[in-house]
């Protein structure tokens, strides 16, 4: 199995990256959040990836983190009615820390504002993935020695994102804002860093 790819970057959209290595071209489906991660064309750029076989085609996906293409993964085994497009567009709409906290809280109505998403997949969403969301929180907390800076960057997005909401922002468009904040100023910016420039 292709669980990464390390390669020239030739050409890229929101949802799709050319990749160049050893003279192929490879063509890796991307979500919107890991498309605003990618570097200039011609860099190299490495995409953590899951292949995804059918009968008539086979199609690589891509992500910028190993945590995002796991989660995919989970969607797509697990959730009735998410195959691969609409996992990606989920994955588009919402970055992991907003998502895996939708899913643990329950929070149905973030869920169901992702394109292609009803109220109903959104609720299996919750029902199917809620213990494992949970599950691999306490498996980082009590087994990874840098968790706690994992942990505290996922939190201080969330904390960002929050705060936004507070001040009338859409979960959706909060998490956007905090995502380029993020770009800007590095993963280790404070919360209210993060606000600051979000609202900039």
């Amino acid at each position: 199995m292709i669980t990464s790819i390390q390669g020239t970057l030739t050409s890229a959209t929101p949802l799709h990256a050319i990749v160049e290595l050893n003279g192929f071209g490879y063509e890796v489906n991307i979500p919107v959040t890991t498309a605003e991660k990618l570097p200039a064309t011609g860099a190299t750029v490495k995409l953590h990836t899951l292949v995804i076989y059918r009968e008539d085609a086979q199609t690589l996906y891509g992500f910028a983190t190993p945590a995002e293409r796991d989660f995919f993964r989970l969607m797509i085994e697990n959730v009735t009615g998410v195959g691969p497009k609409v996992a990606l567009s989920i994955m588009s709409r919402l970055s992991l820390p907003l998502l895996e906290n939708a899913i643990r809280i329950g929070d149905v109505g973030t869920l169901a504002k992702c394109p292609g998403i009803g109220k109903k997949t959104a609720e299996r969403l919750v029902v199917e993935l809620k213990s494992k969301v949970s599950a691999a929180h306490t498996a980082v907390l009590g087994t990874t020695s840098d968790a706690p800076s994992a942990l505290q960057e996922g939190g201080t997005h969330r904390d960002a994102v929050a705060a936004l909401i507070a001040l009338g922002y859409k979960a959706a468009d909060a998490d956007q804002a905090v995502r380029h904040a993020v770009l800007a100023l590095g993963p280790k910016a404070t919360t209210e860093a993060l606000v600051k420039k979000a609202l900039s």
